[in-house]
C-alpha cells in the first residue's frame, strides 16, 4: 500500500505539468493520480478507523445519538482538514454541537499511537466515505497541526 502511495507520490514531484506520462508514453491527468492517492490513503485509512475509531463512531460513521458525535455528513469532517486533524490528534472535549444534535463527550488523543500517515489516512477515510465530498490529507498536513 505504502509503495503505491509513494510511486504516485513520486510522478507528481518529477513533472512540472499538470499531466503525467505512462509507461507508453501517452498523458494522464493528475487527477487520476490524485485519485489513485485517495483512494490508497482511504483505504489504509479504513483499516485503522476500523481498529481505532468505530467502536464510537459506527461502521456507518453515524455514530450513536447523545454519545458520539457523527462523522457522516458532519461540516467540521469536511470542512477546514486542519480542524479535523487536531481534533483526531490531541483529542476533543466539553460540548460540541452537529447539526441541532449536541455532544458532551471525551475524544480520545490519537497522536501518542498512531503515525502522521495513520492520521491522514482516517482522516482521508472519513473525509470521503459515507457520501462525504472532502479533499484527501497527506502526512505533511498531520505534521504542520501542532496543539
Amino acid at each position: 500500500m505504502a509503495l503505491a502511495v509513494s510511486a504516485c507520490a513520486k510522478s507528481n514531484t518529477s513533472t512540472s505539468s499538470s499531466e503525467t506520462s505512462n509507461a507508453e508514453g501517452s498523458s494522464a491527468p493528475m487527477a487520476a493520480t490524485s485519485a489513485a492517492v485517495t483512494t490508497a490513503a482511504a483505504s489504509a485509512g479504513e483499516t485503522a478507523y476500523t481498529a481505532n475509531c468505530a467502536s464510537c463512531h459506527q461502521a456507518s460513521g453515524k455514530g450513536l445519538t447523545g454519545s458520539f458525535p457523527p462523522l457522516a455528513g458532519n461540516p467540521v469532517v469536511t470542512g477546514d482538514p486542519k480542524k479535523v486533524i487536531h481534533i483526531v490528534k490531541y483529542g476533543l472535549s466539553g460540548k460540541i454541537m452537529v447539526g441541532p444534535d449536541a455532544f458532551n463527550g471525551i475524544m480520545p488523543p490519537w497522536a501518542t499511537q498512531l503515525s502522521d500517515d495513520a492520521v491522514a489516512g482516517v482522516v482521508t477515510f472519513i473525509r470521503t466515505s459515507w457520501g462525504n465530498k472532502a479533499s484527501a490529507v497527506i502526512a505533511a498536513e498531520v505534521g504542520a497541526v501542532k496543539k
